[in-house]
C-alpha cells in the first residue's frame, strides 16, 4: 500500500515554526513527508531541511513525496531522541526549528502487516524500525505478571489491566500469542460486557500501550524535548504534536521546566541560583484542530500542539 500522510494542525505547525526562508529546519518524525513537503516550501534555496524517521517505508515515502521540490534536504535514519547526535554527524551548530508529530502514521495503523492494528489479522510486530529485535510478540509472551500490568495500566490507561494480564498469561500457558487478532480476542474474553459495549474498541489502549513499549516512545520524548532546545539558535522554535495525555504531560512539563526561571524562595532578597528561563511559551495552552480539519481528517481529534521559542541566554 501506499505510505499515506495527511498532516494535523498543518497550518499550526507552519505558524507556529515561524520559518525564517534561509533557516535550517529539521523533521523529527518525517512520517511521509507532509509536514516536511509543507516546510521545505518555506524554504529558499540557502534553506535547509533534515527529516528523520526511524521506518525505513517512510524515508522511502518522503523522499518520493520531496523530491519535486529540490531543496537542500536530507534524510536521515534515527530515533528522534538522538537528534544530538544526528546534527552533530551532519555538522549542523544549531537549527532554526524542529517539529515532532509524536502520533503513528495512518500507513502503519493501516497497514496490516506491520502489525499495529487490532482491526485487522497480522503477526504481532508494532515495530517503527523494524531491524529492532523487541517486537510486540516478545512484549506479550515472555514479559511477567508485574511488568506487563504496569505498561497496561500506565501506557493504555487500561482499568481492566489486572484481568487483561490474567488472560493472556493463561492463554500463552497453553499456546504463545502470535498474532493482532489472536491478541485481540485474548483481551476481549477478560473484559466485562458493558466495557465491550462501549464506543472505543476493546483492544485500543492496551494495543497502545504495547507499541509505546516496543518502541520506546515515552522515554525517548522528553530527551527530545531537552536535548532540542539545546541545538536551538536563539529564536529557534521547537513544535510537539502528541495524541494522548501521557505524551502531552511529559511535553507540558518538560516546557514548564525550561521556561522556568529563578527557583529561589519568594523570601529571598537577591537570586542565588542563577537559573535563567531557556524558553517562551508561544502558546500557553495546547493548540488543537478546527471544525474544518476534524471534518476532513477525524484523526486530527486527539493531536495537541505545543510551540515553544529559544531565548538567548
Amino acid at each position: 500500500m501506499e505510505f499515506s500522510h495527511v498532516p494535523v494542525l498543518a497550518r499550526q505547525c507552519i505558524e507556529g515554526l515561524n520559518i525564517r526562508p534561509d533557516g535550517v529546519y529539521v523533521d523529527g518524525t518525517t512520517g511521509g513527508g507532509g509536514h516536511s513537503a509543507l516546510i521545505a516550501e518555506h524554504l529558499s534555496d540557502r534553506g535547509r531541511l533534515i527529516c528523520v524517521d526511524r521506518d525505513d517505508d517512510a524515508l522511502a515515502a518522503a523522499g518520493k513525496r520531496l523530491a519535486p521540490l529540490e531543496k537542500n534536504i536530507t534524510f536521515v535514519k534515527s530515533n528522534f531522541s538522538d537528534i544530538k547526535a544526528i546534527l552533530a554527524r551532519l555538522d549542523v551548530p544549531a537549527i532554526d526549528g524542529i517539529l515532532f508529530d509524536l502520533g503513528v502514521s495512518s500507513y502503519q495503523l493501516d497497514n496490516g502487516e506491520r502489525g499495529f492494528s487490532y482491526m485487522s489479522d497480522a503477526p504481532l510486530d508494532m515495530r517503527m524500525d523494524r531491524s529492532q529485535t523487541l517486537t510486540a510478540r516478545e512484549v506479550v509472551n515472555t514479559y511477567d505478571r508485574d511488568r506487563l500490568k504496569m505498561i497496561l495500566s500506565t501506557y493504555g490507561e487500561e482499568r481492566y489491566a489486572g484481568a487483561i494480564v490474567g488472560a493472556i498469561l493463561r492463554r500463552r500457558e497453553e499456546r504463545p500469542i502470535e498474532t493482532t487478532l489472536e491478541l485481540v480476542d485474548v483481551i476481549k474474553s477478560a473484559m466485562p460486557a458493558a466495557a465491550k459495549r462501549e464506543k472505543q474498541h476493546p483492544a485500543k489502549r492496551s494495543f497502545q500501550a504495547i507499541r509505546i513499549e516496543v518502541n520506546g516512545e515515552l522515554a525517548a520524548v522528553e530527551q527530545a524535548v531537552n536535548d532540542s532546545v539545546r541545538c536551538l539558535a536563539p529564536g529557534g522554535r521547537i513544535a510537539v504534536i502528541s495524541f494522548h495525555s501521557l505524551e502531552d504531560r511529559i511535553v507540558k512539563r518538560a516546557f514548564a521546566a525550561l521556561a522556568q526561571g529563578c527557583t529561589c524562595p519568594p523570601s529571598f532578597p537577591v537570586c542565588v541560583c542563577g537559573n535563567k528561563s531557556k524558553i517562551k511559551l508561544i502558546s500557553r495552552g495546547v493548540i488543537t484542530a478546527d471544525e474544518e480539519e476534524l471534518q476532513s481528517n477525524p484523526r486530527a481529534r486527539s493531536a495537541k500542539l505545543r510551540v515553544a521559542e529559544k531565548l538567548d541566554v
